[in-house]
């Protein structure tokens, strides 16, 4: 009998327990299956796109190899599109951005480039900066090239935008601001990468002694 009231007292305790607490654990429990529920699902959906996104940017490689304008255009246009936050997105960019400027298509190129600046994250952007600037030189357009290089880039990046900015001020006739870019670029280019030192080398003597 006295078990029996022992029991029934834990029982009642359990009860108002519950009575107090319970609707709490219940939405924690609901929260943590969410949550548990959103990042499954975000990982799919993050894996689906991935996966569609290289076959599409298979196409893209495809039609860089042919050369083919216009189909380049579409598939990057359709990949930049869909999955734009993905590796992809930039990676695109850049490789149709080469495929244009060889086809002649400035305009093209310089949006291709400047869509990798505007979405594209680390290296990419970067990279994207340096040959924008390239093709602004080839446009003569000198100041807004600098501009684009105006700031400090990361350590991996120094070199090639010291470079480019040289080549910018060259092209300006700025000789003592492009021999310091160009010095730069020297000085910040790691021992292995000998042909790029010795491009550099080559544009720093063609300016001559100050």
């Amino acid at each position: 009998m006295a078990y029996d009231l022992e029991e029934q007292e834990q029982l009642e305790s359990l009860k108002a327990w519950w009575r107090q607490y319970g609707n709490t654990v219940t939405w924690a429990l609901i929260a943590g299956l969410l949550a548990f529920a959103a990042w499954s699902g975000w990982n799919y959906w993050q894996r689906k796109q991935a996966g569609e996104a290289a076959l599409l940017y298979e196409q893209v490689v495809k039609a860089a190899e042919g050369r083919d304008v216009e189909r380049i255009k579409r598939a990057a246009g359709d990949l930049e599109e869909k999955f734009g936050k993905t590796a992809y997105g930039p990676m695109t960019a850049l490789v149709s951005a080469k495929v244009l400027y060889d086809a002649g298509d400035l305009a093209g190129t310089k949006a291709q480039l400047q869509w990798a600046i505007d979405h594209g994250d680390g290296e990419y952007a970067h990279l994207a900066r340096v040959r924008l600037a390239g093709v602004l030189l080839d446009e003569k357009a000198y100041d807004q090239g600098l501009a684009l290089l105006k700031d400090e880039p990361p350590a991996p990046f120094v070199a090639l935008y010291a470079d480019r900015r040289g080549d910018l001020l060259a092209a300006q006739d700025k000789r003592p601001e492009a021999r310091s870019a160009y010095q730069k670029a020297l000085d910040k280019l790691s021992a292995n990468d000998a042909a790029m030192r010795q491009i550099i080398q080559f544009k720093l003597d063609a300016l001559g002694t100050a």
